[in-house]
């Protein structure tokens, strides 16, 4: 079966698009011998290869000039005033740098010559995309209608675990940014909101595994950027659709003995409007999109094999209908012509209901001896309001930009949960209460120099989350006793950092330092008998930053990077209070975890050909202090073991792989592209201690095995606007603290037609055709083993319809 996915894989396709690049360039002429500007000078840019004019200026009253938008290329500058000599310059450029700035060019009355003055680079984008890859969302059409998630699970190196995390190169240590900068969407640090980001309101998807000191420290496995559509035409335009899809057309496994069992052939409803008014010095726009549906967000089947000879199987299914509301929008201004401010907000909305039966079956003899049942209602809701102002100073190249971002998000959960059977008879019901506050503000200074560029900045970033427990405990109650009612969690964040980029023809070099200092504490209720003391801490720390380029030739480019990265726990992971949709199976955080410390290096390489292009990259990078979940066996109830699923520290591990990204178009109307990552995850044996729900030991035992993912994607151009395209991806097992994570694969498929001259688009998409893009794990801890199964939703089929005006 593996051999026939595999040989079907290949026959199927992601493009790797990155982004057309221009560069600018400036510098000032004087006399040689009076250093007296220059006015009204002529500056002429000739193509390299052929001499041809491209483009020209002349200086102002000072002697400066100013040349924006100019391809990457090859250039020859001329430079020419009356009564002086001549003079020229070679511009090599390559897209690294995107300002040159030549800085002071005299011209001598006396005819001397002056030596040519060489910038580094070549016609290509292979450099930059040794550090960032690129993946423009425009043409991903099997994955339209769904969220950035969907879109996401092609990209390489990128997949996603059993809670929905993103994946990186094996790590889920990702940081998301939207358009450069954390916001409410995603958190602060995690990645709980992309599934509710519509992919069809994003211009493209940035994968920089390697980020300079510009970038918060935090993500060892890297950054994924995601930036919004931004419509630059004068005037009103912008577009509406409607997408209606149907998910989980079919079952990966029969539903255990319950009335409502999972969801099936779930019913979605996405309209959407977007609109960009744009004036000589105002531009509006808005982004929205709304969700009406039935879903199955998780279907979790745990089978647990206990050593005493007891055999269970409970199903979870997260039944769901929901309304979902996304609404991003803003203004930018051009106040003069060197000053500009960008305003922006974005609100999204959720309410779900979820409702769950959950049975356990005793496999020994098939009968069921529990049977629990709850019902979870949630709002969950974000506001996220920015000021962004910009200042370009003469040259350009130069200048100095200011952030400052507010965010608060609301959590608002309640569940009744309902037991019936020989176990036990209750009621019970929970409600937690979180509202997070963010604020954030933020400088960078940049300027453009003439074999490179200088950056500087400084952040500042403040955060408050306190939560409200309270239950209401029936009789028989499940609810963990003396919990407390609340809890109150803060972090405060202070950075400088510096970043320096020099350029030459033969190579390139960019190092950086980044300086944070983190306070953090985490207040208990005093009542909480489970963990005594309140927790603070703080930390200052350097981080630095490398990349060394070696340009072999005008195809071959080869850099070394290194970089030192922390992943600091968030209110999420450090939650005391457990979550119920299982009771046998808990999950709960530590409000004592600590932070983890990475040392990454890696070596890339680009080979570009006519149309086509090979990266490779060989990483390893060293984790300290690595936190992630554990199974641990809670005998403290004699009517049935509980299981809990606990945050902890777990020592050190190591994460050595190689990725290979490949692109080629094979015709005119067929680009092919495939990627390969293989690595290997080795973990330490690790001795702790559990706190929660009483003081016990845990052991990690050594493992180390390879794991690797395999990414295929075709796009086509058909006659008459028709677009096609097939993409296939296959995750091989891995090894995890206390098992493995198994297999798995998805083939998808869409198809596009353009109408009325481009104002209308007809998508029809399908997801997981065979439907096997299933987590499975298996996991061995003290006194049992356990299979643990997610079949959510992954199979949805799509068809929509977009008209842009």
């Amino acid at each position: 079966m593996k051999t026939s996915l595999l040989i079907l894989f290949i026959l199927l396709g992601l493009t790797a698009v990155s982004a057309q690049k221009a560069i600018g360039i400036t510098g000032r002429l004087v006399d040689l011998e009076t250093n007296v500007t220059l006015p009204f000078a002529n500056v002429s840019v000739n193509r390299f290869s052929d001499n041809v004019l491209v483009t020209g200026a002349v200086t102002d009253d000072d002697g400066r000039f100013f040349i924006e938008n100019i391809p990457i290329d090859t250039y020859t500058i001329y430079f020419s005033y009356l009564g002086y000599a001549g003079a020229t310059q070679k511009i090599v450029t390559g897209g690294l740098n995107t300002v040159f700035d030549l800085g002071r060019i005299a011209l001598s009355p006396d005819a001397e010559m002056l030596n040519e003055i060489e910038v580094t680079g070549k016609q290509s984008t292979t450099n930059s995309e040794l550090n960032k890859k690129s993946f423009n969302l425009s043409d991903n059409i099997a994955q339209t209608g769904g969220s950035v998630l969907d879109a996401m699970k092609t990209m390489p190196g990128v997949s996603f675990d059993q809670e929905g995390k993103v994946i990186l190169r094996g790590s889920d240590k990702v940081v998301i940014l939207i358009d450069g900068k954390q916001s409410s969407l995603t958190g602060f640090g995690n990645q709980k909101g992309l599934g509710n980001i519509p992919a069809a309101n994003i211009d493209k998807i940035e994968i920089i595994n390697n980020p300079s000191a510009k970038y918060d420290a935090n993500g060892f496995a890297g950054i994924i950027n995601i930036i919004y559509k931004k419509e630059n035409k004068t005037g009103l335009n912008g577009d509406v659709g409607l997408s209606f899809g149907i998910g989980a057309l079919d079952k990966k496994k029969e539903d255990t003995k319950t009335d409502l069992g999972s969801y099936s052939l779930n019913p979605k409803l996405i309209p959407s409007l977007n609109f960009n008014y744009k004036t000589n010095k105002l531009n509006y726009f808005v982004l929205s999109e709304f969700i009406l549906q039935e879903a199955l967000p998780n279907n979790e089947f745990t089978t647990r094999h206990y050593d005493d000879g007891r055999n269970t199987v409970s199903q979870v299914p997260e039944n769901r209908q929901q309304f979902r509301a996304i609404i991003n929008g803003g203004l930018d201004w051009e106040l003069t012509e060197n000053d500009a401010i960008t305003l922006s907000g974005t609100y999204d909305r959720e309410k779900h209901i979820d409702t769950s039966q959950v049975a356990f079956i005793n496999l020994n003899t098939t009968n069921r001896e529990r049977y629990y049942n709850w019902q979870e209602e949630e709002i969950t809701s974000y506001v996220n309001v920015a000021v962004n102002y910009k200042h370009k100073f003469y040259k350009i190249g130069h200048t100095l930009s200011a952030y400052l971002q507010y965010t608060k998000g609301l959590e608002d959960e309640s569940y009744y949960l309902n037991d019936s059977s020989a176990v036990r008879v209750g009621r019970d019901a929970t409600n937690i209460l979180a509202i997070e506050h963010t604020t954030s503000l933020s400088a960078d200074y940049s300027r453009a120099l003439k074999h490179g560029k200088i950056e500087l900045g400084t952040k500042a970033r403040i955060r408050r989350l306190p939560v409200e427990y309270t239950i209401t405990p029936g009789n028989n109650s499940i609810i963990y006793p003396n919990m407390g009612a609340y809890s109150d969690w803060g972090e405060n964040l202070y950075a400088l950092y510096t970043n320096y980029l020099l350029e030459q023809e033969k190579f390139d070099i960019e190092a950086g330092l980044r300086a944070e200092h983190t306070d953090v504490f985490y207040n208990i209720d005093p009542a909480n008998s489970y963990y005594l003391n309140n927790d603070a801490y703080n930390y200052f720390e350097l981080f630095p930053s490398l990349r060394f380029t070696y340009k072999v030739n005008d195809y071959n480019k080869l850099s070394i990077f290194y970089n030192r990265r922390v992943d600091r726990p968030g209110e999420p992971e450090l939650r005391i209070f457990p979550k119920y949709d299982d009771p046998e199976l808990l999950k709960v955080g530590n409000p004592y975890l600590r932070p983890q410390f990475t040392d990454a290096m890696e070596l890339a390489h680009k080979y570009s050909w006519g149309k086509g292009s090979l990266f490779s990259a060989i990483y390893h990078r060293m984790i300290m202090d690595q936190y992630m979940r554990i199974f641990s066996i809670d005998d403290s109830n004699p009517n049935y073991d509980i299981v809990n699923k606990i945050y902890q520290n777990t020592g050190n591990a190591t994460n050595t792989g190689i990725e290979l990204l490949v692109s080629q178009d094979i015709t005119q109307n067929w680009k092919l592209s495939a990627s390969f990552n293989w690595y290997v995850n080795s973990i330490d044996n690790y001795t702790g201690t559990l706190l929660f729900p009483y003081v016990r030991p845990f052991f990690i035992e050594k493992s180390s095995d390879n794991a690797a993912d395999f990414k295929i994607n075709n796009e086509i151009n058909l006659p008459k606007k028709w677009a096609l395209q097939f993409t296939g991806l296959y995750y091989s097992d891995k090894n995890i603290p206390q098992g493995k994570e198994l297999s798995r694969s998805s083939i998808d498929a869409g198809l596009k037609k353009i109408v009325w001259d481009g104002h209308g688009e007809f998508t029809l998409s399908a997801s997981d055709i065979l439907n096997t893009f299933g987590l499975r794990q298996e996991v061995k801890s003290d006194g049992f083993t356990a299979l643990y199964e997610n079949y959510f939703e992954t199979q949805i089929v799509r068809v929509g319809f977009k008209y842009k005006f």
